[in-house]
């Protein structure tokens, strides 16, 4: 070729050496291109590649580790809590075989914490719904028998307020259906004297700081209580510890042990305590 032309060197390849291609070109400046990179040799990761692919990598765990608890709330402790709540209905019911005490007798037994008294049966709620009373209000009384009393108030029987506390959803969701309670629904407390019956009164929203809605005579400390009440409280919104929702019902029937139970519940509390009169 011309002197002007780029000029093409055969290339001399040595045994063992590594191969070097040289382009020299008229202004004598040279280019090589060597075989440093290997054919196939995937490029380096740069360091903000590195950190996004590690924090997508969190997030598709976190996103998993959070439906795992999701499933754990919504089903897992509605079953754990069905066992417990079982073996509380087999338990008590046995108990209930001993002689019966007076109803509203003054030396009745106060139940201690966590001891389950009597039986909750709510048709409004289903008509197999028969859930288990323990004393008191703790999670560990809510989350496992399901339905706690507020040991600062009444025993079915007695004037004045009967106060229960349960979930709304989640460890069995006792009282997921609280509002849908209306005027002629009926709830019923089954205990070792018998059965009350107590009929629907109003339902209301209020923040959690009205304890007052379980005194004797809801919303006034000073009043003398003249009827036997029921009050449940839960949480509201669902799945929200926000507010609080209060449902009252009062005292309409009473049902001595030995007696037929009221018809709406009769099939109910006989599978739910065996052999039992009422």
């Amino acid at each position: 070729m011309g002197a002007t032309g780029d000029r093409l060197d055969r290339p001399r390849v040595r045994a063992g050496s590594r191969f070097s291609l040289t382009v020299r070109h008229a202004t004598h400046r040279e280019i090589h291109v060597g075989s440093s990179h290997r054919a196939g040799q995937r490029p380096r990761r740069g360091a903000v590649s590195i950190i996004v692919g590690g924090f997508g990598e969190l997030l598709l765990t976190a996103g998993v580790l959070l439906l795992l608890f999701v499933a754990w709330q919504l089903w897992w402790t509605n079953l754990e809590a069905e066992g417990v709540q079982k073996n509380a209905l087999t338990t008590i019911t046995q108990e209930w075989k001993a002689p019966a005490a007076e109803p509203g007798a003054k030396n009745r037994v106060i139940p201690i914490e966590g001891e389950t008294w009597g039986i909750l049966y709510v048709p409004r709620y289903g008509g197999a719904y028969a859930k288990p009373i323990a004393e008191g209000t703790s999670m560990e009384v809510l989350d496992t028998v399901g339905v706690g009393h507020y040991a600062s108030t009444q025993m079915p029987g007695e004037k004045g307020n009967v106060a229960l506390a349960g979930h709304r959803q989640t460890h069995g969701q006792v009282f997921w259906d609280q509002d849908k309670l209306a005027d002629g629904d009926k709830a019923y407390i089954q205990t070792k004297e018998g059965i009350y019956t107590y009929t629907f009164q109003n339902t209301q929203i209020v923040p959690p700081s009205r304890s007052d809605v379980i005194l004797p005579v809801p919303g006034d400390p000073q009043a003398e209580p003249k009827d036997s009440l029921l009050t449940f409280t839960t949480c509201d919104p669902p799945f929200s510890t926000s507010m609080r929702m209060i449902t009252h019902m009062k005292q309409t029937e009473f049902a001595p042990v030995g007696e037929a139970a009221p018809s709406e519940i009769a099939d109910l509390v006989k599978k739910t305590v065996p052999g039992g009169k009422s």
